[in-house]
């Protein structure tokens, strides 16, 4: 049926495929990234639930196996609050330029995270149009076919009804698969931002448990995971 339609609709026929591989491959890349990264996240989370200091939580991520924005948020509040050692009684503001730098470091990553998934978009909502416009050239190339053959059969007209129907069909093959797929992804992709967010408060509690000891950044003597570290 592919191989007898006219080279329009085959064009279409053959777009629609390819939107359909593209659905898929992305569906498989982006479920095994966001698995991946989600694992990463809950092993961040256990590491910073566990240090006692910024500097001890630096150390742990960046020697671990958890995430990368675990470490980047870190490391954004150590320097933070190192570059504002020399205002004296800025704890507030310390903890408000911090905040600052993580909600820009959280949505950047919130932004990488859904890369990719605006193609399934598209496609979900082009596909039904890509469809019928195959549909309808296919309809009016029979009518053109009827009018040529001065004959208006059933034989005559059935083949290329049947042409142009099949790519309709193959648009909503490649659009439901797309809207589905792109729902699933937006669901994981929230639950991977709202482990973000959980760094971001974790992060901030070691902030604010260090300037309330009164440590404003350097080396950290460190005497085992669960003992408690000193600054100098």
């Amino acid at each position: 049926m592919f191989l007898d339609a006219g080279p329009v609709v085959r064009g279409v026929m053959t777009i629609l495929a390819m939107a359909s591989l593209v659905t898929w491959t992305i569906f498989i890349a982006k479920s095994i990234e966001l698995q991946r990264l989600r694992s990463r996240l809950k092993k961040s989370e256990i590491t910073l639930e566990d240090a006692e200091t910024l500097d001890i939580g630096e150390e742990w991520t960046r020697t671990g196996s958890g995430s990368g924005i675990a470490h980047a948020m870190v490391m954004a509040a150590e320097v933070e609050r190192q570059r504002s050692q020399d205002i004296p009684g800025d704890r507030e503001g310390i903890k408000e330029r911090i905040v600052l730098h993580l909600e820009r470091l959280e949505a950047a990553e919130g932004r990488r995270l859904m890369r990719g998934t605006g193609v399934l978009a598209t496609i979900g909502a082009t596909s039904p149009f890509v469809g019928l416009f195959g549909t309808v050239w296919g309809i009016m190339s029979s009518f053109t076919g009827i009018a040529a053959a001065h004959a208006t059969s059933l034989a005559v007209v059935a083949p290329g009804i049947a042409e142009a129907l099949l790519a309709t069909a193959l648009g909503l093959v490649a659009a439901i698969p797309a809207v589905v797929i792109y729902n699933h992804l937006a669901r994981q992709t929230a639950a991977c931002r709202a482990c973000v967010a959980d760094l971001t408060s974790l992060v901030m509690r070691l902030v604010s448990r260090d300037l309330a000891r009164g440590i404003s950044g350097g080396k950290v003597l460190r005497f085992g995971r669960d003992t408690l570290a000193a600054a100098e």
